[in-house]
Protein backbone atom coordinates (compact mmCIF):
# COMPACT_ATOMS: atom_id res chain seq x y z
CA UNK A 1 0.00 0.00 0.00
CA UNK A 2 1.92 2.78 -1.04
CA UNK A 3 -0.48 5.26 0.81
CA UNK A 4 1.08 3.70 3.81
CA UNK A 5 4.34 3.83 2.72
CA UNK A 6 4.33 7.62 2.65
CA UNK A 7 2.85 8.19 5.51
CA UNK A 8 5.77 6.31 7.31
CA UNK A 9 8.16 7.88 5.23
CA UNK A 10 6.31 11.12 6.91
CA UNK A 11 5.70 9.98 10.55
CA UNK A 12 9.41 10.32 10.45
CA UNK A 13 9.75 13.20 9.12
CA UNK A 14 8.88 16.88 10.51
CA UNK A 15 5.33 16.23 10.14
CA UNK A 16 5.57 13.39 12.82
CA UNK A 17 2.34 11.10 13.41
CA UNK A 18 -0.21 13.68 12.84
CA UNK A 19 0.89 14.14 9.12
CA UNK A 20 0.99 10.42 8.58
CA UNK A 21 -2.60 10.27 10.04
CA UNK A 22 -3.72 12.91 7.27
CA UNK A 23 -1.93 11.50 4.63
CA UNK A 24 -3.68 8.01 5.07
CA UNK A 25 -7.23 9.84 6.37
CA UNK A 26 -7.22 11.66 2.95
CA UNK A 27 -6.28 9.20 0.40
CA UNK A 28 -9.45 7.07 1.47
CA UNK A 29 -7.30 4.01 1.98
CA UNK A 30 -9.19 3.34 5.57
CA UNK A 31 -12.51 1.90 5.53
CA UNK A 32 -15.25 3.86 8.06
CA UNK A 33 -15.43 3.50 11.90
CA UNK A 34 -18.74 2.31 11.54
CA UNK A 35 -18.41 0.21 8.62
CA UNK A 36 -15.12 -1.92 10.88
CA UNK A 37 -16.64 -0.97 14.35
CA UNK A 38 -15.34 -4.08 16.44
CA UNK A 39 -12.14 -4.86 13.49
CA UNK A 40 -8.86 -4.63 14.32
CA UNK A 41 -7.83 -3.94 10.54
CA UNK A 42 -8.24 -0.28 9.42
CA UNK A 43 -7.85 -1.17 5.52
CA UNK A 44 -9.02 -3.60 3.25
CA UNK A 45 -6.12 -3.73 0.94
CA UNK A 46 -6.78 -5.45 -2.62
CA UNK A 47 -4.76 -9.05 -2.52
CA UNK A 48 -1.43 -9.17 -3.82
CA UNK A 49 -2.44 -11.57 -6.67
CA UNK A 50 -5.09 -9.68 -8.03
CA UNK A 51 -5.10 -7.80 -11.25
CA UNK A 52 -6.83 -4.77 -10.42
CA UNK A 53 -6.73 -2.37 -7.06
CA UNK A 54 -9.95 -1.06 -5.55
CA UNK A 55 -9.96 2.23 -4.41
CA UNK A 56 -12.77 4.35 -2.52
CA UNK A 57 -13.02 7.90 -3.23
CA UNK A 58 -16.18 10.02 -2.96
CA UNK A 59 -17.31 10.78 -6.45
CA UNK A 60 -19.87 13.70 -4.95
CA UNK A 61 -23.05 11.09 -5.51
CA UNK A 62 -22.85 10.96 -1.53
CA UNK A 63 -23.15 7.13 -1.76
CA UNK A 64 -20.30 6.12 0.80
CA UNK A 65 -22.98 6.74 3.91
CA UNK A 66 -24.82 3.39 2.30
CA UNK A 67 -21.80 1.02 1.80
CA UNK A 68 -22.95 -2.10 4.42
CA UNK A 69 -20.40 -2.31 7.79
CA UNK A 70 -18.28 -5.65 7.40
CA UNK A 71 -20.39 -8.71 8.82
CA UNK A 72 -18.93 -12.24 9.45
CA UNK A 73 -19.71 -14.28 6.35
CA UNK A 74 -18.79 -17.97 6.69
CA UNK A 75 -18.26 -20.11 3.57
CA UNK A 76 -17.53 -24.27 3.32
CA UNK A 77 -14.51 -25.05 1.89
CA UNK A 78 -13.93 -29.06 0.65
CA UNK A 79 -10.48 -29.34 0.50
CA UNK A 80 -8.64 -32.76 -0.54
CA UNK A 81 -6.68 -33.29 2.62
CA UNK A 82 -6.55 -31.82 6.04
CA UNK A 83 -2.97 -32.59 7.64
CA UNK A 84 -0.58 -29.52 6.54
CA UNK A 85 3.13 -30.53 6.33
CA UNK A 86 6.09 -28.49 6.84
CA UNK A 87 10.06 -28.79 7.03
CA UNK A 88 11.09 -25.48 8.80
CA UNK A 89 13.86 -25.84 10.95
CA UNK A 90 13.31 -23.51 13.70
CA UNK A 91 9.46 -24.88 14.73
CA UNK A 92 8.98 -28.08 16.60
CA UNK A 93 6.35 -29.55 14.81
CA UNK A 94 6.38 -31.22 10.98
CA UNK A 95 2.52 -31.14 10.83
CA UNK A 96 -0.49 -29.23 11.43
CA UNK A 97 -4.10 -28.75 10.84
CA UNK A 98 -6.61 -25.80 10.17
CA UNK A 99 -9.83 -26.05 10.80
CA UNK A 100 -10.70 -22.72 9.54
CA UNK A 101 -9.22 -19.93 6.79
CA UNK A 102 -9.09 -16.72 8.48
CA UNK A 103 -9.95 -15.63 11.64
CA UNK A 104 -12.97 -13.23 13.13
CA UNK A 105 -10.29 -12.73 16.55
CA UNK A 106 -8.81 -10.13 13.46
CA UNK A 107 -5.35 -9.71 15.22
CA UNK A 108 -4.32 -7.05 13.88
CA UNK A 109 -0.55 -8.54 14.10
CA UNK A 110 -1.94 -11.72 12.46
CA UNK A 111 0.98 -13.19 10.21
CA UNK A 112 -1.72 -15.49 9.03
CA UNK A 113 -3.38 -12.56 6.87
CA UNK A 114 -1.50 -12.50 3.54
CA UNK A 115 -2.98 -16.40 3.18
CA UNK A 116 -6.39 -14.80 2.30
CA UNK A 117 -4.95 -13.25 -0.73
CA UNK A 118 -4.63 -16.58 -2.33
CA UNK A 119 -8.49 -17.03 -1.85
CA UNK A 120 -8.71 -13.45 -4.16
CA UNK A 121 -9.51 -11.45 -1.06
CA UNK A 122 -8.11 -8.72 1.12
CA UNK A 123 -5.31 -9.61 4.02
CA UNK A 124 -7.00 -6.61 6.04
CA UNK A 125 -11.17 -6.58 6.90
CA UNK A 126 -11.62 -9.54 4.46
CA UNK A 127 -9.56 -11.77 6.90
CA UNK A 128 -11.62 -11.10 9.68
CA UNK A 129 -14.59 -11.37 8.54
CA UNK A 130 -14.89 -13.68 5.24
CA UNK A 131 -14.14 -16.98 6.80
CA UNK A 132 -13.72 -20.70 5.56
CA UNK A 133 -15.06 -23.22 7.16
CA UNK A 134 -13.78 -26.21 6.77
CA UNK A 135 -16.46 -29.35 7.95
CA UNK A 136 -15.28 -32.35 6.58
CA UNK A 137 -12.29 -32.42 8.38
CA UNK A 138 -12.63 -34.98 11.48
CA UNK A 139 -13.44 -37.35 8.55
CA UNK A 140 -10.73 -36.14 6.37
CA UNK A 141 -8.14 -36.30 9.06
CA UNK A 142 -9.37 -39.92 10.15
CA UNK A 143 -9.10 -41.18 6.37
CA UNK A 144 -5.74 -40.01 6.51
CA UNK A 145 -4.64 -41.22 9.48
CA UNK A 146 -5.83 -44.57 7.95
CA UNK A 147 -3.20 -44.71 5.24
CA UNK A 148 -0.61 -47.35 5.28
CA UNK A 149 2.51 -46.59 6.50
CA UNK A 150 1.15 -43.16 8.16
CA UNK A 151 4.02 -42.05 11.51
CA UNK A 152 2.31 -40.58 13.75
CA UNK A 153 3.95 -37.47 15.50
CA UNK A 154 2.37 -34.80 17.36
CA UNK A 155 -0.54 -32.38 15.25
CA UNK A 156 -0.37 -28.85 15.87
CA UNK A 157 -3.52 -27.35 16.29
CA UNK A 158 -4.11 -23.06 16.02
CA UNK A 159 -0.19 -22.52 14.50
CA UNK A 160 -1.83 -20.46 11.88
CA UNK A 161 -5.56 -19.70 12.41
CA UNK A 162 -7.37 -19.63 15.61
CA UNK A 163 -9.67 -23.33 16.38
CA UNK A 164 -11.46 -22.12 18.81
CA UNK A 165 -12.19 -18.46 16.98
CA UNK A 166 -15.95 -17.46 17.56
CA UNK A 167 -17.94 -19.54 14.62
CA UNK A 168 -16.56 -22.80 16.34
CA UNK A 169 -19.48 -22.27 18.53
CA UNK A 170 -22.11 -23.51 15.66
CA UNK A 171 -19.36 -25.43 13.45
CA UNK A 172 -18.14 -27.28 16.31
CA UNK A 173 -15.28 -28.80 13.80
CA UNK A 174 -12.95 -28.66 16.54
CA UNK A 175 -14.67 -30.70 18.48
CA UNK A 176 -14.99 -33.24 15.66
CA UNK A 177 -11.28 -33.20 15.04
CA UNK A 178 -10.77 -34.32 18.47
CA UNK A 179 -12.46 -36.83 18.84
CA UNK A 180 -10.99 -38.62 15.67
CA UNK A 181 -8.18 -38.02 17.83
CA UNK A 182 -9.18 -39.51 20.87
CA UNK A 183 -10.17 -42.75 19.07
CA UNK A 184 -7.13 -43.03 17.06
CA UNK A 185 -4.98 -42.09 20.38
CA UNK A 186 -2.93 -39.92 18.27
CA UNK A 187 -0.91 -36.78 19.85
CA UNK A 188 -2.41 -33.21 19.72
CA UNK A 189 -0.53 -29.60 20.85
CA UNK A 190 -3.12 -26.68 20.71
CA UNK A 191 -2.54 -23.00 20.87
CA UNK A 192 -5.37 -20.57 21.51
CA UNK A 193 -6.44 -17.51 21.97
CA UNK A 194 -10.05 -18.26 23.03
CA UNK A 195 -11.34 -19.55 26.63
CA UNK A 196 -14.17 -21.71 24.42
CA UNK A 197 -10.96 -24.48 24.30
CA UNK A 198 -12.71 -25.07 27.95
CA UNK A 199 -15.70 -26.81 26.16
CA UNK A 200 -13.38 -29.95 25.16
CA UNK A 201 -11.91 -30.15 28.33
CA UNK A 202 -13.66 -33.58 29.00
CA UNK A 203 -12.07 -35.09 25.86
CA UNK A 204 -8.66 -33.18 26.87
CA UNK A 205 -8.73 -34.48 29.99
CA UNK A 206 -8.82 -38.15 29.24
CA UNK A 207 -6.46 -37.59 26.50
CA UNK A 208 -3.74 -35.90 28.52
CA UNK A 209 -4.15 -38.16 31.04
CA UNK A 210 -3.06 -40.97 28.12
CA UNK A 211 0.14 -38.39 27.83
CA UNK A 212 -1.79 -37.35 24.35
CA UNK A 213 -2.74 -33.91 24.45
CA UNK A 214 -1.59 -30.56 25.62
CA UNK A 215 -2.67 -26.39 25.34
CA UNK A 216 -0.93 -23.33 24.94
CA UNK A 217 -2.66 -20.05 25.75
CA UNK A 218 -1.54 -17.23 23.73
CA UNK A 219 -1.40 -14.42 26.08
CA UNK A 220 -0.49 -11.31 24.34
CA UNK A 221 -1.37 -8.53 27.06
CA UNK A 222 -3.20 -7.98 30.59
CA UNK A 223 -3.81 -4.33 29.67
CA UNK A 224 -7.71 -5.00 28.24
CA UNK A 225 -7.71 -2.02 26.80
CA UNK A 226 -4.65 -2.36 24.53
CA UNK A 227 -6.34 -6.18 24.04
CA UNK A 228 -9.33 -4.56 22.83
CA UNK A 229 -7.35 -2.82 20.17
CA UNK A 230 -5.32 -5.47 19.42
CA UNK A 231 -7.35 -9.00 19.21
CA UNK A 232 -10.87 -7.53 19.15
CA UNK A 233 -12.67 -10.66 19.20
CA UNK A 234 -10.42 -12.98 21.32
CA UNK A 235 -11.43 -13.66 25.19
CA UNK A 236 -10.15 -10.86 27.34
CA UNK A 237 -7.08 -11.43 28.96
CA UNK A 238 -8.57 -12.68 32.57
CA UNK A 239 -10.71 -15.32 30.65
CA UNK A 240 -7.64 -17.13 29.35
CA UNK A 241 -5.86 -16.49 32.66
CA UNK A 242 -8.99 -18.59 33.80
CA UNK A 243 -8.97 -21.12 31.18
CA UNK A 244 -5.07 -21.88 32.24
CA UNK A 245 -6.15 -22.47 35.75
CA UNK A 246 -9.04 -24.94 34.51
CA UNK A 247 -6.93 -26.54 32.14
CA UNK A 248 -4.06 -27.27 35.25
CA UNK A 249 -6.91 -28.41 37.33
CA UNK A 250 -8.19 -30.82 34.77
CA UNK A 251 -4.48 -32.40 34.28
CA UNK A 252 -3.73 -30.69 30.70
CA UNK A 253 -0.31 -29.83 31.10
CA UNK A 254 -0.89 -26.14 29.93
CA UNK A 255 1.49 -23.56 29.20
CA UNK A 256 1.52 -19.88 28.11
CA UNK A 257 2.56 -18.17 24.80
CA UNK A 258 3.18 -14.08 24.93
CA UNK A 259 2.57 -13.91 21.03
CA UNK A 260 3.63 -11.39 19.82
CA UNK A 261 5.82 -9.25 21.17
CA UNK A 262 5.47 -6.05 20.42
CA UNK A 263 8.81 -3.94 21.41
CA UNK A 264 7.58 -0.69 22.48
CA UNK A 265 4.20 -1.79 22.90
CA UNK A 266 3.91 -4.58 25.56
CA UNK A 267 7.54 -5.69 26.08
CA UNK A 268 7.27 -4.37 28.99
CA UNK A 269 4.92 -6.67 30.54
CA UNK A 270 6.94 -10.31 30.25
CA UNK A 271 7.38 -10.64 33.47
CA UNK A 272 3.56 -9.55 34.70
CA UNK A 273 2.03 -11.83 32.01
CA UNK A 274 4.67 -14.96 32.82
CA UNK A 275 3.92 -14.31 36.81
CA UNK A 276 0.21 -14.50 36.15
CA UNK A 277 0.43 -17.19 33.96
CA UNK A 278 2.88 -19.50 36.18
CA UNK A 279 0.48 -18.89 39.35
CA UNK A 280 -2.72 -19.67 36.90
CA UNK A 281 -0.82 -22.97 36.33
CA UNK A 282 1.00 -22.89 33.18
CA UNK A 283 3.93 -25.32 33.01
CA UNK A 284 5.57 -24.01 30.12
CA UNK A 285 6.11 -20.56 28.37
CA UNK A 286 7.32 -19.62 25.31
CA UNK A 287 7.15 -16.27 23.06
CA UNK A 288 7.36 -14.85 19.20
CA UNK A 289 8.76 -11.37 18.71
CA UNK A 290 5.88 -9.46 16.10
CA UNK A 291 6.27 -10.86 12.37
CA UNK A 292 5.29 -8.43 9.95
CA UNK A 293 5.79 -10.07 6.76
CA UNK A 294 4.11 -9.02 3.44
CA UNK A 295 0.47 -7.42 3.82
CA UNK A 296 1.09 -7.35 7.65
CA UNK A 297 3.34 -4.27 7.53
CA UNK A 298 0.98 -1.89 6.43
CA UNK A 299 -2.41 -3.03 7.93
CA UNK A 300 0.01 -3.09 11.77
CA UNK A 301 1.57 0.58 10.82
CA UNK A 302 -1.80 1.62 10.19
CA UNK A 303 -3.64 0.97 13.14
CA UNK A 304 -0.35 1.62 15.07
CA UNK A 305 -1.10 4.95 13.62
CA UNK A 306 -4.40 5.41 14.32
CA UNK A 307 -4.35 3.91 17.86
CA UNK A 308 -0.61 5.29 19.55
CA UNK A 309 0.82 7.65 17.13
CA UNK A 310 2.38 8.95 20.04
CA UNK A 311 4.81 5.49 19.81
CA UNK A 312 4.61 4.79 16.04
CA UNK A 313 8.11 6.02 15.70
CA UNK A 314 9.89 4.22 18.75
CA UNK A 315 7.81 0.94 17.91
CA UNK A 316 8.89 0.82 14.62
CA UNK A 317 12.72 2.19 14.95
CA UNK A 318 13.07 -0.81 17.70
CA UNK A 319 11.40 -3.25 15.06
CA UNK A 320 13.67 -2.36 12.29
CA UNK A 321 16.87 -2.62 14.83
CA UNK A 322 15.74 -6.15 15.35
CA UNK A 323 14.93 -6.58 11.75
CA UNK A 324 18.00 -5.85 9.91
CA UNK A 325 16.28 -2.31 9.34
CA UNK A 326 13.41 -4.04 7.92
CA UNK A 327 10.12 -4.35 8.44
CA UNK A 328 10.50 -8.09 8.66
CA UNK A 329 13.65 -10.55 7.87
CA UNK A 330 11.47 -13.87 6.95
CA UNK A 331 15.41 -15.64 7.64
CA UNK A 332 14.86 -19.14 9.65
CA UNK A 333 16.45 -18.47 13.05
CA UNK A 334 15.26 -14.90 13.07
CA UNK A 335 11.94 -14.52 11.97
CA UNK A 336 10.59 -15.52 15.50
CA UNK A 337 13.36 -14.04 17.70
CA UNK A 338 15.12 -11.17 15.47
CA UNK A 339 18.36 -9.94 16.12
CA UNK A 340 20.59 -7.46 17.94
CA UNK A 341 21.17 -6.00 21.48
CA UNK A 342 17.24 -5.18 22.09
CA UNK A 343 15.94 -8.72 20.42
CA UNK A 344 18.73 -10.49 22.83
CA UNK A 345 17.43 -8.06 25.52
CA UNK A 346 13.77 -9.50 25.12
CA UNK A 347 15.42 -12.80 25.30
CA UNK A 348 17.11 -12.85 28.31
CA UNK A 349 14.38 -11.38 30.36
CA UNK A 350 12.19 -13.94 29.39
CA UNK A 351 14.58 -16.78 30.03
CA UNK A 352 15.08 -15.49 33.75
CA UNK A 353 11.97 -14.62 34.25
CA UNK A 354 10.39 -18.10 33.37
CA UNK A 355 13.59 -19.51 35.22
CA UNK A 356 12.45 -17.34 38.32
CA UNK A 357 9.41 -19.01 37.97
CA UNK A 358 9.97 -22.43 37.87
CA UNK A 359 8.88 -22.72 34.46
CA UNK A 360 10.34 -25.19 31.10
CA UNK A 361 11.84 -26.84 33.43
CA UNK A 362 10.59 -29.91 32.02
CA UNK A 363 9.05 -29.90 28.15
CA UNK A 364 6.20 -31.96 27.97
CA UNK A 365 6.77 -34.92 25.78
CA UNK A 366 3.93 -36.35 24.33
CA UNK A 367 3.28 -40.06 23.40
CA UNK A 368 3.21 -41.58 19.78
CA UNK A 369 3.14 -45.27 20.74
CA UNK A 370 -0.57 -45.86 21.08
CA UNK A 371 -1.53 -44.71 17.87
CA UNK A 372 -3.88 -46.88 16.70
CA UNK A 373 -3.93 -47.10 12.65
CA UNK A 374 -5.14 -49.14 10.28
CA UNK A 375 -7.37 -51.26 13.08
CA UNK A 376 -8.87 -48.02 14.17
CA UNK A 377 -10.51 -47.43 10.91
CA UNK A 378 -14.56 -46.98 10.85
CA UNK A 379 -16.49 -49.18 8.86
CA UNK A 380 -17.75 -46.58 6.71
CA UNK A 381 -14.30 -46.17 5.47
CA UNK A 382 -13.44 -49.70 5.41
CA UNK A 383 -15.96 -49.37 2.33
CA UNK A 384 -14.05 -46.98 0.61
Amino acid sequence: MEQVVRADIAAFGSGRAEMANAMIEESGVRVGEERRRGRAAGVNPTGRFEPLSRHVFDDGWSGLEDLPPFKTEVQVEKPRTIITRNNSPDISFDRSINPYRGCEHGCVYCFARPTHSFMGLSPGLDFESKLFAKPDAAKLLDRELSKDGYQPRTIAIGTNTDPYQPIERKYRIMREILEVLEAREHPVGIVTKSALVLRDIDILARMAEKGLAKVALSITTLDRILARTMEPRASTPPKRLEALRALDEAGIPASVMMAPIVPGLNDHEIERVLDSAAHAGAREAGYVLLRLPLEVSPIFKDWLLRHYPDRYRHVMSLIRSMRDGKDYDSEWGKRMKGAGPYAWQIGRRFEIAAKRLGLNKERTRLRTDLFKGNEGRTEQLMLL
